[in-house]
């Protein structure tokens, strides 16, 4: 499996810079972690979409999305647990990456 790139939206991008300044880095090193596994231990597919998942960062989640043909990750978004799936507020659909 090769590395993939891993590219953060503009939701998530400010999302992550309302974090503390802690959470920011917990983040930021687990979605950097995602370039060289996507799918690590804990990751969960989003019920719903196709290529969305999510892992945890202690009480905040990232949710991306994967093309598997293309080694691209992209950050979707990045909340708190109790915010991060509430219906009406993801705010994305799903990016369609088609499997070649």
């Amino acid at each position: 499996m090769g590395r993939y790139e891993v590219e953060v939206s503009r939701t998530a991008d400010k999302q992550l810079r309302r974090l503390p300044r802690g959470d920011q880095e917990r983040v930021v090193r687990k979605t950097l972690l995602l370039a060289e596994d996507p799918f690590p231990q804990g990751a969960r597919k989003l019920t719903g979409y196709d290529d969305v998942y999510r892992v945890r960062v202690g009480r905040y989640r990232v949710l991306y999305s994967v093309s598997r043909s293309r080694l691209v990750i992209v950050i979707l978004k990045v909340g708190h647990r109790r915010d991060v799936y509430r219906r009406g507020r993801l705010g994305f659909r799903s990016q369609g990456f088609e499997e070649e």
